[in-house]
C-alpha cells in the first residue's frame, strides 16, 4: 500500500472515530474485557438495571453493546441499542437526550432495511408527542408502529403508551381494557415490569374517576409487584399514590405507613450522589476515548515516520493536531453540557426532597389530629366511671365494696393521667404550646405542687422537703403553669421509684443581672437509682428502663419526655445524676424576670371548706344524659339546687328567665356551642359566673373559652376537690367584689 492510500485510509479513520464519539459522548464506563458476551446479553443487563433504576449500570451496558456492535459492524444491532439508549433517557425524563439518540437512530434507519427498528423509532416519536401533550398525533404514530412489527414485547409497550393516552383523554373504558389486559401479560422480558406499570394506571385512571377502594387496591398491587422486583422509580410512585389516597379517605394509619416508606427510599442525598456519579463516569468515557485515539494516532506516526518524506509526515500530524482539537472542544461542549444538565437534576432532586417533606408533616398533621380525636372522645365515659366512683365512695359503702371502688378510681385516675400526657406530648409535637410570661410567686407554685403529692408519698412512707433559697425574689414572671407541670412530673416521678426514703426539692438562686434571674431546681430521691445503659433513653417516649420497671412500679413512660419537651419551650434542658441503689438527681435552669413593682399580696385563700354552698342555685348546660346526673348529684351533695339544660338554645332560654348563682357550661354541644352561648348569655348579664366545663382538645384554645365571657375552664373529667374549689372561689368571689 502506497503512502498516498494509507493517509487517505487514516483520513476517513478519523472522520468516523468522531462520528462515533459524538454517538458516545455521555455513555457510562464500559469494561472492554468481556469478549464471552452477546450484543443481546447486555441489552438484557440494561432493561433489567433500567427498571432497578441501576442508570449508570444501564448506560455502561449499553456502552459495552454498542462497541460491539461497531466492531461487528452490525448496523441492526448499533440502532437497537441507540433506541434503547433514547427509550431509558425518555423513561428518567431525559427528553434533550432522549431526542439526541433518536436523531442518530434516524441517520442509520436511512441505510438499512429494517421493519422492526422502524416500529421501535416511530413508538419512541409516539411517546414524545405524548409528553409534549400530542396525544392525537401519538396515536396515530402508534398506529403506524403496530402495523410494521409483531414483536410481542414492543406490542405489549405500545399497548401500555395507547392505555396511558386513552387515560389522559378520559377514555377510560379503552383504557381499562388495555390496562387490564397487561395485567395478565405473557412477556418473557417485561412481564412483572408490564402489570406493575398497568396497576398504577388503573390506580391513577380510578382515582380519577372517584373510585378510592379500587384504585388503592391496584396501588398496593403495583407495590407489592415493585418491591419483589425492586423497580425503585414504580415503589417511589406507588408509596406517594397511596399516601395522598389514604389521607384522602381519612385513613391517617396507612397513609403514614406510606410516608414512612416515601421518606425511608427518597434520600435526596444519595440521588444526587448518583446523578454527580453518572457525570464523573460519563467524563471518564470521553477522556479514555480521546487516550485511546491519540495513543493509536502516535503509533501509526510513528510507522510512517519510517517510509514517508517530512512533507507527508507534516500532513499526517497537521491532520491529528487539528481532528484532537476537535476533539477537546467537543468533550468541552459536552462537559459545559454535563455540567447544565446536572444542575438541573439537582434542582429537581430538591423539590423532590419538599415534596417529600410537605408529605410528611401532612402524615404528622393528621397523627396528631387522630390522637387528639381520639384522647378528647374518651374522656366523656371516663368522666362517667370517675364521677360515679367518687359518689359511690361518698355513700358510706360496704367494706367489701369499698376496697373494690377504690381500684375502680384508682384504675379511672391512672387512665386520665395517661390520656393528659399522650394530649400533651402531641401539643407540643404540632408546636401548639407556646411560653407564658404572667406574674407568679415561685413558692406558692412549688408548694402547692409539694401538697397535692403529699398522699402519695405518705403512700411510699417518704417525706418530701423544698429547700428554697429565700435570695430568689417573691414576685417573678415567666410560666408557672408549665413550671409546675415539670415539676409535677418529676416529683411524682421520685415519689414513683422511692419508699422510705426522701425526696429533695432544691430551688437556687445561680445568677442576677437587674431584672433577668437565672434559677437552679433540682428534685433529688434517694430510690432505686438508674443504671448508665437505661440513662441514655430514659427520656425518651414510654421509656422506663426496662419492663420489668414497668410492670412493679406502672407509668405511661411520658413524664420524663413532657418535662424535656417542656423545658425546649424555654430554651433549657434537663440533666441527670443517677446510681443504682443510691437515688437519682434531675436538675435544670430557668431564666426568670423579677417584678419589683408588684404589691405584696394579703395571704388570705378561701378553701374548700370554707364555702358555704347550701341553697345556691345552679344552671348545668350538658347534653350527655349520664354526665348530667352525675354532675347534678354532686352538686346536690353540696346542698345546691341543679335546673339542667340540654343544648346552647336551653341555656340561653334559662339564664335570661331565671336567677341562677352560677352556670357550669359545657362546650362541645350540637347546634349551639357553649362558647356562643356565653356570647350571647353575656349580652344580657355581665355579672353570673360561668363555667366552662370540657373534655378539652388540641383545637380547644382557653383563650377562647376566657374572650367568649367564661370566669374559668375546669376540664373532664375533673378532680371533685378542683370542682368544687372552683365554683366556690367565682360565685363568692364575684358576690365580695359586688359588695364592694
Amino acid at each position: 500500500m502506497n503512502l498516498k492510500n494509507r493517509l487517505s485510509l487514516c483520513t476517513n479513520r478519523l472522520v468516523v472515530f468522531v462520528v462515533m464519539l459524538l454517538f458516545a459522548t455521555g455513555l457510562k464506563a464500559q469494561d472492554t474485557n468481556t469478549p464471552t458476551k452477546s450484543i443481546e446479553d447486555f441489552h438484557t443487563q440494561a432493561r433489567i438495571f433500567r427498571h432497578q433504576n441501576k442508570l449508570d449500570e444501564a448506560l455502561k451496558a449499553l456502552n459495552q453493546a454498542s462497541k460491539l456492535a461497531e466492531e461487528k459492524e452490525d448496523l441492526k444491532s448499533l440502532l437497537d441499542t441507540f433506541h434503547k439508549f433514547a427509550l431509558l433517557h425518555l423513561e428518567i425524563g431525559d427528553e434533550e437526550n432522549t431526542q439526541f439518540y433518536w436523531d442518530r437512530a434516524s441517520v442509520l434507519l436511512k441505510d438499512i432495511e429494517y421493519p422492526y427498528g422502524d416500529a421501535v423509532h416511530k413508538y419512541i416519536e409516539a411517546s414524545l408527542l405524548f409528553i409534549s401533550d400530542n396525544k392525537f398525533q401519538a396515536r396515530q404514530k402508534l398506529e403506524v408502529s403496530k402495523s410494521l412489527s409483531n414483536d410481542k414485547n414492543l406490542l405489549n409497550n405500545m399497548l401500555l403508551l395507547e392505555a396511558q393516552i386513552f387515560s389522559e383523554m378520559s377514555n377510560y373504558e379503552d383504557a381499562s381494557k388495555n390496562f387490564n389486559a397487561l395485567l395478565v401479560n405473557s412477556d418473557k422480558n417485561e412481564r412483572a415490569f408490564l402489570a406493575t406499570q398497568a396497576n398504577l394506571g388503573l390506580a391513577q385512571m380510578y382515582k380519577q374517576q372517584g373510585n378510592l377502594i379500587e384504585s388503592l387496591k391496584h396501588a398496593e398491587a403495583a407495590l407489592e409487584l415493585a418491591q419483589k422486583h425492586q423497580f425503585f422509580r414504580e415503589i417511589l410512585s406507588a408509596n406517594t399514590f397511596l399516601t395522598a389516597t389514604y389521607a384522602a379517605l381519612s385513613d391517617y394509619e396507612k397513609a403514614f405507613k406510606s410516608q414512612n416508606n416515601l421518606i425511608a427510599i427518597n434520600d435526596s442525598l444519595f440521588t444526587i450522589e448518583k446523578t454527580k456519579l453518572e457525570a464523573r463516569t460519563g467524563n471518564k468515557i470521553l477522556q479514555q476515548t480521546q487516550t485511546e485515539y491519540i495513543e493509536d494516532l502516535e503509533a501509526k506516526n510513528e510507522e510512517l515516520n519510517q517510509s514517508a518524506n517530512r512533507s507527508d509526515i507534516t500532513a499526517i500530524l497537521a491532520s491529528a493536531f487539528l481532528t484532537i482539537i476537535s476533539i477537546l472542544a467537543v468533550s468541552l461542549f459536552r462537559n459545559n453540557q454535563i455540567k447544565l444538565k446536572t444542575n438541573d437534576l439537582l434542582v429537581t432532586k430538591n423539590k423532590e426532597l419538599e415534596t417529600a417533606r410537605d408529605a410528611a408533616v401532612s402524615a404528622m398533621e393528621a397523627k396528631t389530629n387522630f390522637l387528639s380525636t381520639v384522647t378528647h372522645e374518651l374522656r366523656t365515659p371516663l368522666y362517667a366511671v370517675t364521677g360515679l366512683t367518687h359518689l359511690l365512695l361518698d355513700e358510706d359503702p360496704a367494706d367489701h365494696q369499698k376496697e373494690h371502688l377504690k381500684s375502680l378510681k384508682f384504675s379511672g385516675d391512672y387512665l386520665l393521667n395517661f390520656i393528659n400526657d399522650i394530649l400533651q406530648i402531641n401539643k407540643i409535637d404540632a408546636d401548639k404550646l407556646e411560653p407564658l410570661n404572667i406574674e407568679f410567686k415561685l413558692k406558692k407554685v412549688l408548694t402547692d405542687v409539694i401538697d397535692s403529692l403529699q398522699q402519695n408519698a405518705k403512700d411510699n412512707n417518704t417525706t418530701i422537703v423544698l429547700d428554697y433559697d429565700n435570695n430568689i425574689p417573691l414576685h417573678l414572671l415567666g410560666d408557672p403553669l408549665k413550671l409546675s407541670q415539670i415539676i409535677m412530673n418529676l416529683v411524682g416521678n421520685a415519689l414513683k421509684f422511692t419508699h422510705d426514703g426522701k425526696v429533695e426539692v432544691i430551688t437556687k438562686l445561680k445568677d442576677r443581672d437587674e431584672d433577668n434571674l437565672t434559677v437552679y431546681f433540682e428534685v433529688k430521691d434517694s430510690g432505686i437509682g438508674i443504671s448508665e445503659e437505661q440513662q441514655k433513653n430514659i427520656f425518651d417516649s414510654f421509656e422506663q428502663g426496662s419492663v420489668q420497671i414497668n410492670r412493679e412500679y406502672g407509668g405511661t413512660g411520658l413524664g420524663l419526655t413532657i418535662v424535656k419537651s417542656l423545658l425546649g419551650l424555654f430554651d433549657s434542658k434537663i440533666y441527670l445524676e443517677s446510681k443504682l441503689d443510691k437515688g437519682s438527681s434531675f436538675f435544670f435552669e430557668l431564666n426568670l424576670k423579677c417584678e419589683e413593682n408588684s404589691l405584696e399580696d394579703v395571704p388570705f385563700e378561701l378553701t374548700v371548706e370554707d364555702f358555704d354552698f347550701d341553697g345556691l342555685h345552679i344552671l348545668v348546660v350538658e347534653d350527655n344524659k349520664i354526665n348530667q346526673v352525675i354532675t347534678k348529684k354532686m352538686l346536690n351533695k353540696k346542698g345546691m339546687s341543679v335546673d339542667i339544660a340540654n343544648n346552647g338554645n336551653e341555656a340561653i332560654d334559662a339564664a335570661s328567665s331565671k336567677k341562677y348563682d352560677a352556670i357550669l357550661m359545657d362546650i362541645h354541644m350540637p347546634g349551639i356551642s357553649g362558647t356562643e352561648a356565653t356570647i350571647q348569655i353575656r349580652k344580657f348579664d355581665s355579672d353570673i359566673p360561668i363555667i366552662a366545663l370540657t373534655a378539652i382538645s388540641m383545637d380547644d384554645s382557653l383563650d377562647e373559652f376566657y374572650a367568649a365571657g367564661c370566669n374559668a375552664v375546669v376540664t373532664k373529667p375533673f378532680k371533685p376537690e378542683v370542682f368544687y374549689q372552683k365554683i366556690g372561689e367565682n360565685i363568692f368571689k364575684t358576690k365580695i367584689e359586688g359588695e364592694a
